[in-house]
Order: structure tokens, then C-alpha cells, then sequence
């Protein structure tokens, strides 16, 4: 080979780019090896280093391009080990929020002595400009046969003969996907590097293919004496192919499952219910532990495992005088209050969720053994403020979502069915579910001849929701929820607890969490069936639901979202009828001095009642208790790290239990959130 042609290798930057496009049939032909690098039962690393220079005499040339065939696989291999950081939030495909650590960051906190091999250290830095040369150029190309096929090179160009004499013998530069060599360009001695390990490859393959004769001595020997000057740049390829190696093994005899990723979370919450010396403030936390199988790569079976101690500070502190749940309210309640066991549970670990998605066609199917909720298949259009009861979004089970989605729960099923487009609507899809309260209880009660237990005769609570968006920036949803609560069991309790009933049972049973005590059970309003006032307690009734909502998102930029909701909840029992009304709306900014913050300020009503009537038709007087229960809350979540954030807030309710007799309640929170 020429002088004139390696003169003109040093001068020209295009050696990285349109070399490096040879080099992607070498990196397809490993990429099943690498694909199957982390499952134990596919074939073992060691496949990387198979690949050989046949014919050619032991020599340094040998020996470097024995490494650098090795680092297509290794710059596939980093790609796929990378590719495996999970997120986490209820849903996993409603939001990612929970990130594991890498695969390549755990493997380097494990210890050698755990039966790894300690890998000599690398140069990364230099690692990653060799593999991001590599890569350039390699999309897209077509196959080059002479120099006159790059639209920048002129057979006057200095050293045109020089680049179609390497073009056509050695087939070692295709230039650029839009047809360009960029012979004017800066070159690195990455990018020579990278080069160079491109051109030994398909040297290597004209000797497999047709003998030592099919490469001269004297070209021969002038690559000898470029893979001495750049041995440095080499051996860093196959150092880290080595270390990449060993981590693989280590990882292998480790794995914890091929199709199985753990993710959780993690929350320490102080709150206090400001001002009130009978509340004094509370630290408490709230865990969750997500196992996440995939069996076909496209569906996903949720088994989560939780435990918490944290109750309402103001649940039993603004009574209604009425003798409702034996309690004052719902309203304040915080996602951390929502844990297994119920009142009083101290880290009880239980199963609370146990879920199955997967798609069919075109549409989604969703299946809940346990602990589901509509929010985990209907969209709540409600961005930021949703973190599905996590420690990432809102405080507040209200500032959340919509409470239409707090109307039962427990085991079902749910589909979501893509409609199409629709003039001015754009993507439209409906949205159906059913979940059963008590599902696995076949006799919850048999008095009267009753059954009200089971998937079909117990309580429940089904969904159909309208999901349509007016444009990239606007969606809007339109819901109903038919719903049977059985007596003693509130409206918004997501599904509550079977076959706990007496109010004075309370440790272990599942309250409602948002809304007013006259909201989630108007039937036990004093009064009723007697025409008269507010006058003596009564015993509750099986009530049913019918609940229309709307909700709307709306994103002006990509710093401020806009959200708010407005749903209407009649409630039919024997004795009379009530109306409830609750609304709210939002404003969120993310990324808010950091990226990863998250500024908040949501107000609203949270469930109120606002009518009731006698099963005669006359309307019942409730005096002081329609006042609208106004629910107003500001957060400032502080992303400390990846893994970890700050939040503290303040909550403000107006109307305590929809009276203004009672003192408005300030509920401060600081919470910190771990995510791992």
C-alpha cells in the first residue's frame, strides 16, 4: 500500500465515519451473542473472543485485531446491559418513576470476594469516544465501489487515487449515509482508532475468504506498523472486553430471575395537623415492593407486597354529630395513608396488589386478583399530581386524581379498545372495567337470604370512560361509574375491607380516603324515612351509585401542565336519595429550579354531600352540613438525587365535614420519598 494512501488516512477525518460503516455487519453477526449475554442458559461470554484471524502468522497485527473484532461485542453488550433499568409506579404503563440502579453500577459495588474477578481498570472516557466514532455513519449507508461515488471527492482531489485504490481493493471506506466523505474534516486519533479497527476486520475477511496472497507484504507490514503506533487506543478495547467479561459471569450466577425486576419504594413522612393541640404531629413511613414479570416482553404481572403505620392526624377530630363512621372526615388524607391492614395496622406486610397486563390486538386487557383500582387501567388525566398513590406526585389522595376513581376496587378486569380518529378529537379510545369488592367471598352476608359476596352479587364498581384528545396538548376524558356498596361500607374506600362492618371495629378496617363522612354514606344520615330534621341515628342501608365525571389535561408548554376535574355521584338507597358534587383543578411545573422538581398548587371540593331526599320525594334539611368542603394544597417536591426527593406541603381545609362550624384544619408534611 501506498505512502500516499496512508497520508491520506492520517489527513482524513472521514476514516471513523465511513469506515465505521463496514463494521456494522460484524457488530450484527455478535449481536445474538450479546442479546443472550445475561440469561444463564444461553450460551457464555467466552463466544465473544471466537472469532480468529485465520492464515496469519502470530504477530502484534494478529493479536490487535483479534481485540478489536471483540469490540462490536463489546460496544453491543453495553447497549444491552444498559437497556435493563426498570421504572416503577403503579401503573408500569401509566408512568415510570421508580429506577433501579444500572446492571453495570451494582456489578461494580459487588464485592470480588463474592467470586467475581476484578477487572483492571479501564479508561472509560477514552472507551466511549473510540465505540462513539464507531458508531458514526453506520445508519443508512449504501454500498460504495469507487471514490466517484462520494458527492464531495473530485478525481482532481491530491488524493483521489489514493482513496479509490482503498475503495475498490479493500472495500474499507463507504462514506457517510447522505453520500459524503468529508475529506476536510479534523481527525482524532479516536477516530483513527476506530479506523483502523474497521479496516483490519475486512482485511481479516479477504485473508478468511482467499488466502494470505489476498493482502500484499508491504500493505501488510504497513499495518503492523499502525497497530504499533496505536496499541494504546487498542488495548483499551480489549481491556474493557476482558472486564465486560467477568461482570457478565458475575451477573450470570447471581441473576435473580431472567424475567422477573424488583423495584420499590420507600417513604418517611412527619405530619401534623397545625394549630391543633389535639393532633399531635406523627413520623411514620409507608413501603412498597413491586415484583415485575414479563413473560413475553410485551405484557406485565404485578406482584406488590406493602406495609405502613401512618393514619390521618385529623380523621377523628372534626365530628359531624351524627354518628357517620364514628369519625369526623376524609378529607386531608395523604397517599402514605393509604397501606394494608387499615386503621391502625403498624407494618403489616400483606400483598396489596396483584395484577396482569397484557395487550390483545389492538387493545389492552387489564386483570386484577387483588387490590386493583380503576386508576391502574383508566387514564386520569391528572399529570404530576398522579403518582397512583406514590410518594412523587401530590400529597393528597383528593390533589391525586378525580375521586370518581376511588369508587370500589378489588378484583376484575378492565379493556381498553383504540377507536380510531375522530374529526377535531384526534386519538380516541374507550375504556371499560369491573372490579368486585369482595370477589373471594362467596357469603359475606346470608341474612335475608342475601348473598353479597362474590365477583357478580357483592359490591362493585364498573367503568366506562371516553378518552379523546383535541389536540397534542389537550386530552379529555369522559367517565361513568355504576357502583352497589353494601351497608357500612363508605363510596370513595377503594373497595374497602369485607365483612368488617360495626363502627366501633375500627382497627383493621379500610375507611374511605377522600371526601366527607355525609358524602361516603348519606343512608345513615339522622332524618331520613321520617320526613323530619336531622334527629336520631339510624342504622345504614345498601346504597347504589351512579357517578358522571369529566377530566381535562391541558399542557401549554413543556414547564406547566394544567389539570382539573368535576364529577356528580347520585346515590340511591331505600330510605331517600343524595347528591354529591366534587371538583377540582391544578397546576403543576415541572423541573422548577432543578431538573426533576416538581412545583404544585391544587384546590378544589372534595367530596361533599349537597342534597338528600326522603324516598317520598321531600328534601331533607341539612342544615349546616352543605357547606362545600374546600380542600386547597401547595408541595414543593426537591429532587435530591435519582433515587431520592423532598417534599414538603402544606394542605388547607375549609369547611371541615362540609359545616363551617367547624375550625378550618392545616395539615403540614414534610415527606421524603426513596426509589430504588
Amino acid at each position: 500500500m501506498s505512502k500516499v494512501l496512508w497520508k491520506s488516512l492520517l489527513i482524513s477525518p472521514a476514516v471513523l465515519g465511513a469506515t465505521l460503516v463496514l463494521s456494522g455487519n460484524a457488530i450484527a453477526a455478535e449481536k445474538q451473542v450479546v442479546s443472550e449475554a445475561i440469561q444463564p442458559q444461553t450460551a457464555q461470554a467466552t463466544k465473544i473472543k471466537e472469532v480468529t484471524l485465520a492464515a496469519v502468522p502470530e504477530s502484534p497485527a494478529n493479536n490487535a485485531v483479534q481485540v478489536s473484532t471483540s469490540a462490536a461485542a463489546l460496544q453491543e453488550q453495553t447497549v444491552a446491559v444498559k437497556a435493563s433499568e426498570p421504572t416503577l409506579a403503579k401503573p408500569a404503563e401509566a408512568s415510570s418513576q421508580f429506577k433501579m440502579p444500572s446492571v453495570e453500577t451494582q456489578v461494580a459495588q459487588a464485592s470480588p470476594a463474592g467470586g467475581a474477578t476484578e477487572a483492571a481498570p479501564v479508561d472509560t472516557k477514552n472507551l466511549q469516544q473510540i465505540l462513539q466514532y464507531s458508531n458514526e455513519g453506520q445508519e443508512g449507508a449504501g454500498q460504495i465501489t469507487n471514490a466517484s461515488q462520494f458527492r464531495d471527492v473530485q478525481p482532481s482531489d491530491w488524493a483521489y487515487e489514493a482513496l479509490d485504490r482503498v475503495v475498490q481493493r479493500y472495500g474499507c471506506l463507504v462514506g457517510y449515509p447522505d453520500g459524503t466523505y468529508r475529506g476536510n474534516r479534523a481527525l482524532s486519533r479516536y477516530e483513527f482508532a476506530a479506523g483502523l479497527n474497521a479496516c483490519l476486520r475486512q482485511i481479516e475477511s479477504l485473508i478468511a475468504a482467499n488466502g494470505a496472497d489476498a493482502v500484499s507484504r508491504r500493505d501488510f507490514e504497513a499495518l503492523q506498523r499502525l497497530v504499533e503506533e496505536f496499541r494504546t487506543e487498542l488495548a483499551t478495547l480489549g481491556t474493557r472486553v476482558d472486564n465486560l467479561e467477568g461482570r457478565t459471569a458475575f451477573l450470570e450466577a447471581r441473576q435473580f430471575s431472567t424475567t422477573t425486576k424488583l423495584a420499590g419504594e420507600a417513604i418517611f413522612a412527619y405530619t401534623d395537623s397545625i394549630g391543633d393541640e389535639r393532633s399531635p404531629g406523627i413520623l411514620g413511613d409507608r413501603v412498597r415492593l413491586d415484583l415485575r414479570t414479563s413473560f413475553t416482553g410485551r405484557d406485565t404481572l404485578h406482584t406488590r407486597l406493602a406495609a405502613g403505620n401512618l393514619d390521618n392526624p385529623v380523621n377523628d377530630f372534626f365530628q359531624t354529630d351524627r354518628g357517620v363512621f364514628n369519625g369526623g372526615t376524609f378529607e386531608g388524607n395523604q397517599t402514605f395513608n393509604i397501606k394494608p391492614g387499615g386503621i391502625g395496622s403498624n407494618n403489616d406486610i400483606q400483598l396489596d396488589w396483584l395484577s396482569y397486563y397484557f395487550p390483545f390486538g389492538s387493545s389492552k386487557v387489564y386483570l386484577a386478583a387483588t387490590g386493583g383500582i380503576h386508576s391502574d387501567y383508566a387514564p386520569t388525566l391528572n399529570p404530576y399530581f398522579e403518582d397512583y398513590d406514590g410518594g412523587n406526585g401530590a400529597l393528597s389522595t383528593f390533589a391525586q386524581e378525580s375521586p370518581i376513581y376511588r369508587i370500589g376496587g378489588g378484583a376484575g378486569g378492565a379493556v381498553t379498545l383504540g377507536a380510531g380518529r375522530f374529526p377535531i378529537l384526534g386519538p380516541t379510545s374507550l375504556t371499560v372495567g369491573y372490579l368486585a369488592d369482595n370477589a373471594n367471598v362467596p357469603f359475606l352476608n346470608d341474612t335475608e337470604g342475601r348473598t353479597d359476596g362474590g365477583l357478580v352479587n357483592g359490591d362493585f364498581a364498573a367503568l366506562g370512560q371516553l378518552n379523546f384528545n383535541l389536540s397534542d396538548r389537550v386530552g379529555v376524558g369522559l367517565t361513568y361509574v355504576r357502583g352497589r356498596h353494601s351497608a357500612g361500607q363508605g363510596i370513595f374506600d377503594l373497595g374497602g375491607t369485607a365483612g368488617q362492618q360495626a363502627d366501633d371495629e375500627m382497627r383493621g378496617r379500610s375507611l374511605p380516603v377522600v371526601g366527607t363522612a355525609l358524602a361516603n354514606d348519606p343512608s345513615r344520615i339522622r332524618g331520613i324515612g321520617a320526613g323530619g330534621g336531622l334527629l336520631a341515628n339510624r342504622a345504614s342501608e345498601d346504597m347504589t351509585t351512579n357517578s358522571y365525571g369529566v377530566e381535562v389535561a391541558i399542557r401549554p408548554s413543556n414547564s406547566i401542565s394544567l389539570s382539573g376535574f368535576a364529577a356528580r355521584t347520585f346515590v340511591d338507597f331505600d330510605s331517600g336519595r343524595g347528591d354529591t358534587w366534587t371538583f377540582g383543578a391544578g397546576l403543576a411545573l415541572p423541573n422548577f429550579g432543578k431538573q426533576g422538581n416538581l412545583l404544585g398548587i391544587f384546590g378544589g371540593a372534595e367530596p361533599t354531600l349537597r342534597g338528600l331526599r326522603n324516598n317520598n320525594g321531600s328534601f331533607v334539611n341539612l342544615g349546616n352540613n352543605r357547606d362545600y368542603a374546600y380542600h386547597i394544597e401547595g408541595f414543593y417536591k426537591y429532587q435530591l438525587t435519582d433515587n431520592i426527593s423532598v417534599t414538603p406541603g402544606v394542605i388547607w381545609l375549609l369547611n371541615p365535614n362540609q359545616t363551617d362550624s367547624n375550625d378550618d384544619a392545616v395539615i403540614g408534611t414534610l415527606r421524603t420519598t426513596f426509589t430504588f
